[in-house]
């Protein structure tokens, strides 16, 4: 299977943006009975070739959106008022959600490792949500991730060969 590297990932999913795009129109029309299963299946044979840990590059190009939830739990383990937690990390963006005031993230450390692992957003213990129960409805998102998460752009390139439309 094909490993790109970071510095071809953006091309790649760039060149495969609009196949992909009309492949997800078409998934949103008529997705697969299977299509949960078959999804978990590629997320757990891709996963046990991928180390995030060489890459990371979600956390170095992109933020994720902080639910109350994580504020509450973050802010907890830091002996934080949530408001304090915000005041110092996070900005409101303008679909009005709070997110980290940069990127790279804040809690990344040099050799790629997340200094609030265990107690990390949603959105990142879900990322690239290529596992995500009624995957057809996250397709957007999943268009974006695929020219930012090497093992998304892999999962999705599978996905046509195993399920053409």
């Amino acid at each position: 299977m094909l490993k790109p590297s970071l510095n071809e990932i953006q091309k790649l999913a760039k060149d495969k943006h609009n196949e992909n795009k009309k492949y997800f129109d078409k998934l949103k029309k008529k997705a697969p009975k299977n299509l949960d299963y078959v999804m978990q299946d590629l997320h757990d044979s891709e996963f046990k070739r991928t180390d995030c840990l060489e890459c990371a590059n979600c956390c170095k190009t992109t933020g994720p959106l902080f639910t109350t939830t994580d504020i509450e739990r973050i802010a907890k383990s830091f002996r934080q008022k949530p408001q304090q937690f915000i005041d110092q990390y996070l900005r409101i963006d303008e679909d009005n959600d709070y997110v980290l005031k940069s990127v790279p993230c804040t809690f990344l450390d040099s050799d790629n490792k997340c200094f609030i692992y265990d107690v990390r957003p949603k959105a990142c213990r879900e990322f690239p949500h290529t596992d995500r129960k009624k995957f057809q409805q996250i397709s957007d998102l999943t268009l974006k991730n695929v020219a930012i998460c090497p093992a998304a752009y892999n999962i999705v390139e599978e996905m046509k060969k195993k399920m053409p439309l």
